[in-house]
């Protein structure tokens, strides 16, 4: 399927999960791996903001791309963010769904208010 790249640069980015390895096999507990790197692959959960509307998503990172210093509730940056629309046929049911991943996740700053009184 086809990726999208996301601008991000109207938005504003929270992070709403702190980062955990993404698991390829319940049954097993296989963490899932980068197919070219090899590289662990970790999830967060952040809200993203912008023009007046939110969305909680869940965003695939490689575990080296994982910053310090990142807050919960605090915004952070996800260079690289691309979006691949998804479906599947599990137990007769089709699904469907996009997923999210970016090189990166590192801490940025709120974006200053427009309008604001000096």
């Amino acid at each position: 399927m086809r990726t999208i790249r996301v601008e991000t640069s109207g938005a504003t980015i929270l992070l709403t999960e702190a980062p955990e390895p993404k698991v390829r096999d319940r049954q097993t507990g296989e963490i899932a791996k980068d197919a070219n790197s090899g590289e662990a692959l970790m999830t967060i959960g952040v809200v993203y903001i912008e023009d007046g509307e939110s969305s909680l998503i869940k965003v695939t990172v490689p575990e080296g791309g994982i910053s310090e210093g990142l807050t919960l509730g605090a915004p952070v940056s996800l260079p690289g963010l691309v979006a691949r629309p998804w479906e599947s046929v599990f137990n007769g049911q089709q699904r469907h769904g996009i997923a999210y991943r970016a090189a990166a996740v590192t801490p940025a700053a709120f974006p200053a208010a427009t309008g604001a009184a000096a």
